[in-house]
């Protein structure tokens, strides 16, 4: 074990990767001398070279679409989109092409592609550069959406990912790419669609994924001061997310807070909250609680920015909601 940071994890997966199979290569804007805007690719280009690690003109469109083709005859292609909210310039490729290439030719084509890109706010980027994307794609089959919270987790799935068949959106919050970790040494995967329980607890389930997972785990710290013993379940893949742990957690505590930072109204905390309603009715002590954005675009004001993103109180204040009811 060795201790990195988000971006470092991500590089060493991507290294270990192209290292291993010549059919996975990169494509994306400033992805190659520059080594990407986040300096996740830093080095791969001096590494393998400009047919591997492709510089490409700046259109989303352009990106993802010769990466679906070059999958269908082979290739292993690992897209970046600089931003998240870029993804709206290619989102009939990624919905209309690769979602449905195995079910429309009946596994005669397949792509299996890994579009990595940057998401999420609290650093001042304003309405285009801060979304939280992933209720975009929750009602897509044949997509999977994955979203690491640590870098022991993100080099495991993205290995885990550039393996797998099918279409992958690969989620990296731009908050925790400076965040530290234990990361194995070498090649190791981390299961795809399979949620872990961040931290034990007996009264409340917290369900969270990427940033939402720190500040669930540091109201968790702060509630148990209090005497509330706070279960964290890390989705770790958001579509499809795995329900068997969430429910199992919620069976035994009773209680659910669903935490993310997108807007309330048809995303991801929407589709697990009301799973868990569903699905766990008679196991709950109280309603289901959603600590979610604001239903407003994100401002490049910090101050009001602040306000509009979920955080750790909030997470607290929900907790005491359902311990109180």
């Amino acid at each position: 074990m060795k201790r990195m940071s988000m971006v470092q994890a991500i590089n060493e997966a991507l290294d270990i990767m192209m290292a291993e199979n010549p059919r996975v290569f990169l494509l994306g804007e400033d992805i190659g001398h520059m080594g990407g805007d986040f300096g996740v690719t830093r080095g791969l280009w001096q590494k393998y070279g400009a047919e591997r690690v492709r510089d490409t003109p700046l259109s989303e469109a352009a990106i993802i679409g010769t990466a679906i083709g070059a999958a269908m005859v082979g290739m292993r292609p690992v897209p970046e989109i600089m931003f998240a909210d870029f993804l709206g310039t290619c989102y009939d490729q990624i919905v209309n092409n690769a979602a449905k290439m195995h079910y429309m030719f009946d596994g005669q084509f397949k792509a299996p592609i890994v579009i990595r890109t940057a998401a999420g706010g609290g650093f001042g980027g304003g309405p285009h550069h801060s979304q939280s994307v992933e209720g975009w794609f929750m009602n897509v089959p044949g997509l999977v959406v994955v979203g690491p919270a640590t870098p022991y987790d993100a080099k495991g799935m993205l290995i885990a990912s550039i393996e797998n068949d099918n279409p992958i959106l690969f989620l990296e919050h731009k908050a925790l790419y400076k965040v530290r970790g234990e990361v194995e040494e070498g090649k190791y995967t981390v299961p795809l669609r399979q949620a872990k329980v961040a931290r034990e607890g007996t009264d409340v389930t917290v369900v969270a994924a990427m940033k939402m997972v720190h500040e669930a785990l540091a109201a968790a710290e702060e509630l148990a001061t209090e005497g509330i013993s706070v279960e964290v379940v890390d989705l770790r893949t958001l579509r499809p997310w795995d329900a068997e742990t969430v429910l199992t957690s919620v069976a035994k505590t009773g209680r659910a807070v669903v935490a993310n930072e997108a807007p309330k109204m048809g995303g991801l905390g929407a589709d697990v909250s009301a799973a868990i309603s569903e699905e766990s009715f008679h196991h709950l002590k109280a309603p289901v609680q959603r600590v979610c954005g604001l239903d407003t675009p994100i401002p490049f004001s910090q101050p009001l920015e602040k306000i509009i993103l979920p955080g750790k109180e909030d997470i607290k204040a929900a907790v005491r909601k359902t311990v109180d009811y």
